[in-house]
């Protein structure tokens, strides 16, 4: 298969990347300068994509937007966080339904913030729309895709939970933290976390290429557990003390709004792809984070 990827320098469109060309398939890279090869389409997120640089593909995985724990979440940054999906999204999916010869799949980068605060709740992919900013951005970047779905393309939203990576996303910031032997819980620790292995990441992505799934697929582990619980399992992997909570202020000093979505509860369940036999080779925190674990620093 020939495949885009759009945030392909990012840690799971890196990843996947290379995962498929191991596998022969052939990747082409969106990028935001002057392509340099076949192997390269240039694209601007916010501005119309001509339809033919699409000729030959067989399907997109759309992954690129701005890091939602890059920065604190300013009016302005909240403002590049929606719009970088939203607008990225709609140039895709309109680039994609008006092409002749173009890929008849987009599997769309999407998060399991769609819920909000579920609670102690265990939720699945027919579960209701969340409170709170992440929960709207979600509701318009899928929306985005609108064009894609109503020319009868198959689009499926992988709606990812807490990857967990030494490499970036939210992991790379604790390990360092917990190897250190300052990591604890954060607030209460009561609320759930529900994640995913880098490796079954890229697993369950490459399984939304291959499979006839559609509409919203939740790529989380198996078994949501509680941020105690990850807490505990840091310190057993990593040999270190975990006996410093966070407290809920704390957070919120540091990390303004974005803090209320740390402290949040997640209860998620991969039902799409539980029942439709996709099967983790990292199911549970430990495996995964024993994947993950650094070997030095």
């Amino acid at each position: 298969m020939r495949i885009g990827i759009t945030g392909a320098s990012g840690l799971i469109g890196s990843a996947l990347a290379s995962d498929l060309q191991a596998s022969g398939h052939e990747v082409v890279s969106f990028v935001r300068r002057t392509a340099r090869s076949d192997q390269e389409i240039e694209w601007q997120p916010g501005a119309a994509l001509a339809p033919s640089a699409l000729t030959g593909l067989d399907a997109i995985v759309h992954l690129a937007g701005a890091g939602v724990g890059d920065k604190r979440w300013t009016d302005a940054y909240k403002k590049i966080i929606r719009d970088s999906r939203v607008d990225g999204t709609r140039t895709i999916a309109q680039a994609m339904a008006d092409a002749v010869d173009g890929p008849r799949v987009l599997v769309c980068g999407s998060a399991i913030g769609y819920y909000g605060d579920t609670g102690d709740t265990l939720t699945d992919e027919t579960g209701p729309r969340g409170r709170g900013f992440l929960a709207g951005v979600v509701r318009d970047w899928e929306a985005a895709a609108a064009p894609a779905v109503d020319a009868g393309l198959r689009v499926a939203f992988a709606r990812t939970g807490l990857v967990v990576s030494a490499e970036g996303g939210a992991w790379q910031k604790l390990f360092p933290i917990f190897r250190a032997g300052i990591g604890g819980k954060l607030g209460s620790g009561r609320q759930y976390w529900s994640a995913i292995s880098l490796h079954d990441e890229v697993r369950a992505l490459r399984w939304l290429l291959d499979n006839d799934v559609s509409g919203p697929v939740n790529l989380v582990g198996p078994d949501p557990v509680t941020n105690a619980q990850v807490t505990k399992v840091m310190g057993e992997v990593l040999g270190r003390p975990t006996v410093l909570p966070v407290p809920g202020f704390a957070l919120k000093a540091v990390l303004g709004e974005f803090a209320e979505d740390t402290l949040a509860s997640q209860r998620i369940d991969p039902g799409v792809l539980r029942t439709r036999g996709f099967t983790w080779d990292q199911p549970d925190i430990r495996a995964m984070i024993e994947a993950a674990r650094p070997t030095r620093g």
